[in-house]
């Protein structure tokens, strides 16, 4: 039986991403975020309006999307209740949260030089997507309370880095997923995947019949970057 409920939050199991951007003086910050869609060579984040990362992606219009492995929970865990912004916003102060200026050396994650935006990769994440902005839009513009608090940025992806440990065998271009274990989030704890439950009737259609007009975009972007910076 089923019964009326009010929960706090409504996190009911989405992939952990760490998203790197570049700070005003060239440093790069790097956030675990968990609110995220794809929808072909596009992405959409959930995220606080106040953040360093928001400010960091409409100033700079790039970042770099990481999906860690349940193997990179630790390193996850602690970049939690850290913040790249002085002072720590009011509301992310009541939760604990610190400042702090390394985010990969507190994470013991190796950033590693991106080819078409500035924000590195993190080495250590089995997938890494290069992305720009495509737009962003304020979320609950409907309730004083939360006008202005929350927002949702478009990402077109422009290159995707695959460990080669989760491709499928003799296709660079297929993940297997019997062999990614994304890191969950779900109701603020870390889960990975457990084992296929069912096939899908979903998986007899060819994956060449998503691709999306994005793939072609991405392939002519020749952006030169800066080298990367040593923080």
């Amino acid at each position: 039986m089923h019964q009326l409920s009010e929960p706090s939050i409504l996190y009911f199991g989405t992939p952990v991403v760490l998203i790197t951007t570049t700070n005003p003086d060239g440093t790069n910050n790097l956030a675990p975020i968990s609110s995220i869609f794809w929808l072909g060579w596009r992405a959409i984040i959930g995220i606080s309006a106040f953040s360093k990362t928001t400010e960091n992606i409409q100033r700079t219009g790039e970042c770099v999307l990481n999906l860690p492995s349940v193997h990179q929970a630790a390193a996850v865990n602690r970049l939690a209740l850290t913040t790249g912004t002085f002072p720590v916003p009011a509301g992310k102060a009541q939760k604990g949260y610190t400042y702090e200026t390394d985010k990969f050396g507190l994470a013991q994650l190796t950033a590693v030089q991106s080819e078409t935006v500035n924000p590195p990769r993190v080495a250590e994440c089995p997938v890494q997507m290069e992305a720009v902005m495509e737009s962003f839009h304020g979320l609950a513009e409907d309730d004083e309370q939360q006008r202005g608090r929350l927002l949702t940025i478009e990402l077109r992806i422009q290159r995707v880095y695959l460990d080669e440990l989760i491709l499928m065998e003799k296709n660079p271009n297929r993940v297997d997923p019997n062999k990614w274990k994304p890191l969950i989030m779900s109701f603020q704890q870390f889960y990975g995947l457990g084992e296929q439950v069912h096939v899908s009737k979903l998986s007899t259609i060819p994956e060449d019949l998503y691709r999306s007009p994005d793939v072609e975009r991405a392939k002519k972007n020749t952006k030169v970057v800066k080298p990367l910076s040593k923080v």
